[in-house]
């Protein structure tokens, strides 16, 4: 039977049926499109399942009596791919230390470039902090220059008229 006619004998939509099968792990035979194929084992098994769920059991909890294994068989390697494996992870291997020693030169470069940068921020400073000390200097000069003009000057007479100084008034 396909899912679609398994569906309506348990009265349950065609995903539902899907989903059990796949959360529950059921191993299926599938038809040559990859369709579930049931057979009357398959179904009295969903038949328990949806037996449990109607009783409150939820659907992590419920229980398959019957898990069939999937059938296969083991591979063997070709002794030529297995080599060839081999060589894989042995450049995986040196791929993944050239990175490792990349990254690594590069935090040193970074690193450097830190430090070169702190030394002249540090110099930066101390040039900074002469200059000020400096222009306060300066103007503490300038200002007692200032005071000291203001004190020498005296002021000037006004001059008079030649008339005035003639005839006295």
């Amino acid at each position: 039977m396909n899912t679609s006619a398994v569906a309506k004998l348990l009265g349950v939509s065609s995903s539902t049926v899907q989903r059990w099968v796949k959360q529950l792990g059921i191993d299926m035979e599938r038809n040559e499109l990859g369709h579930y194929l049931f057979n009357e084992e398959d179904i009295q098994l969903l038949k328990q399942v949806q037996e449990q769920l109607n009783n409150g059991v939820s659907l992590q909890e419920v229980s398959v009596g019957k898990k069939t294994q999937r059938k296969g068989a083991a591979k063997q390697i070709d002794p030529a791919a297995g080599k060839l494996l081999e060589r894989i992870q042995v450049l995986e291997q040196k791929m993944n230390s050239k990175a490792d020693d990349v990254v690594t030169y590069q935090l040193l470069q970074h690193r450097r470039e830190i430090e070169d940068l702190q030394t002249q921020l540090k110099e930066l400073s101390a040039k900074i902090e002469k200059l000020e000390a400096e222009r306060a200097s300066k103007n503490n000069s300038i200002e007692n220059l200032i005071v000291l003009d203001e004190e020498k000057k005296k002021p000037k007479p006004k001059k008079k008229n030649v008339l005035s100084s003639l005839f006295g008034f």
